[in-house]
């Protein structure tokens, strides 16, 4: 008997294809070294998980909007760390990560096919499968060409992942305003905005300099998986024009996407607390400083890669032999074509793992000089 379902057909999840590279990395006799995914190895901040285990005991059901004091917490971390002002908590609205956002955001916009969601010629492939789940296309634009006529979504990410790169105040208000003539919504996904690495300077899509004193059209993504070690949580939010953020309310209410209430708190302590964002940022800018001269020292471009936690770095090889190369040190790193078809000679290496392991893949390409 044939089901009569139809899923949506999308492509292959891209970390499944590493199962060679994987093997080969793991089989390495000091073990593997991976910084092929950016996940935090770091511990939970104590005033965080302080916040969760005083919550523990949360038995009704938690709040969509999620409660007064986290938005009002997000609304003074947005302004005290990067300079947003005239953001309101009402304009705040918790998410179960970020990755579910960027997924269901087209979605929840009401995109359907037809419509055109711009995103980055290089970019997290989630921007993508959301267009798909909404039966919308995709165009991939590059920071210097025009955005594509119809565009309803255009996608935003400074600093990007997976290049690094940051992207000034005049080059996002250029942008904001060519989606606002098109009549766009423009989605920033700010989600490394805390890790702006040595002499850079990111800045946000709220930032008066770059919206010109109106919110509107306007979402910025925060994750604090990555500021605040939280990305077993599932803590992020959306903030920005109070009127989308409103829509988007409504129909999570619906669905029942709401964040759970200790996680609510813990949230709420990692944006009233900026000392450990200080102390995460200077834990990856030192695996920068350890990691970038090594790569570069065996013949590896490193390119952008002045924020976040990513090194962009290409041998002039198709990405595949490079990742190939690296995992016979036991190195795993990422496929720039992951990314998009301008990675094709990329790939991209995660700065997040212990300050040990950073070390080993140091001397393991010191190694091969």
């Amino acid at each position: 008997m044939t089901i009569p379902v139809s899923f949506p057909e999308l492509p292959d999840f891209p970390w499944d294809s590493l199962a060679a590279e994987t093997a080969t990395a793991r089989s390495h006799p000091d073990g593997v070294v991976d910084l092929s995914v950016g996940t935090p190895v770091d511990p939970v901040p104590e005033i965080v998980a302080s916040a969760l285990q005083e919550a523990w005991n949360s038995p009704g059901y938690p709040q969509t909007w999620g409660t007064p004091q986290l938005r009002t917490a997000a609304v003074d971390a947005l302004g005290r760390r990067f300079g947003v002002d005239g953001l309101i908590p009402d304009a705040v609205l918790p998410t179960i990560g970020s990755k579910e956002l960027v997924a269901w955001l087209p979605t929840l916009l009401g995109l359907r096919s037809g419509d055109v969601v711009a995103i980055p010629d290089l970019a997290y492939p989630t921007y993508e499968v959301g267009a798909m789940l909404a039966g919308a296309t995709t165009v991939r634009v590059a920071d210097d060409e025009p955005l594509p006529a119809g565009a309803r979504l255009v996608w935003l990410n400074s600093p990007s992942n997976p290049t690094g790169r940051v992207l000034g105040v005049e080059a996002l208000a250029a942008r904001v305003a060519e989606a606002r003539a098109l009549g766009a919504v423009v989605a920033s996904d700010e989600c490394y905005l805390g890790l702006p690495g040595p002499g850079s300077e990111p800045v946000s899509v709220l930032d008066p300099r770059v919206h010109g004193g109106s919110l509107e059209s306007l979402l910025a993504v925060h994750s604090l998986s990555k500021t605040s070690q939280l990305a077993g949580y599932r803590a992020a939010f959306v903030a920005g024009d109070p009127t989308l953020v409103a829509g988007l309310l409504a129909v999570r209410k619906h669905a029942g996407m709401i964040v759970p209430r200790p996680v609510q708190e813990a949230m709420t302590a990692a944006l009233s607390d900026d000392a450990h964002v200080a102390e995460t940022r200077q834990r990856y800018d030192a695996r920068r400083a350890v990691l970038r001269p090594a790569l570069e020292k065996v013949g590896l471009r490193v390119d952008h890669s002045e924020a976040g936690l990513y090194l962009w770095a290409t041998a002039g090889k198709p990405c595949r032999e490079t990742l190939g190369w690296l995992a016979e040190l036991g190195i795993l790193v990422a496929p720039g074509e992951f990314y998009g078809p301008a990675g094709s000679e990329h790939v991209r290496v995660a700065l997040t793992a212990s300050d040990e392991r950073i070390e080993a893949a140091a001397t393991r390409c010191a190694s091969r000089l």
